[in-house]
């Protein structure tokens, strides 16, 4: 399956977790249920992934946590915040960096319009 295959059906996912719960849980809610929903659909999906880096010749270990990374070719960062500053955006450049993987999904589960609430970012290494 392409990233891009992937991303849609994380994105529908998403869109009927949202249209079913609206927008008032926390993150960790949406992600235990996007967890469920994408294990359901024959994914394959790290949880609470801790990611190591290295540093000139100095391994760090738990460098950050990825919330959710499918097939290893998608990363998701999950939020339910009222204003999602735009510093999360370079977070999630960071973390696809440090992953090698391309594309990540953003998705802000505050939201009236589930669209406006998925954010797209790639990487091009």
């Amino acid at each position: 399956m392409s990233e891009n295959e992937v991303a849609a059906i994380i994105v529908d996912l998403c869109y009927h977790i949202h249209r079913r719960y609206g927008p008032g849980l926390l993150d960790s809610v949406y992600e235990t249920i996007l967890y469920h929903e994408l294990k359901k659909a024959g994914l394959s999906v790290e949880r609470q992934k801790w990611v190591h880096i290295w540093h000139d010749d100095l391994f760090v270990r738990n460098a950050f946590r990825a919330d959710l990374i499918v097939e290893k070719i998608v990363l998701i960062e999950l939020k339910s915040v009222v204003d999602l500053p735009r510093c999360y955006h370079k977070i999630v450049i960071t973390y696809l960096t440090l992953t090698h993987i391309k594309p990540a999904l953003l998705i802000n589960f505050r939201v009236g319009l589930f669209k406006e609430g998925v954010h797209r970012i790639v990487n091009n290494l």
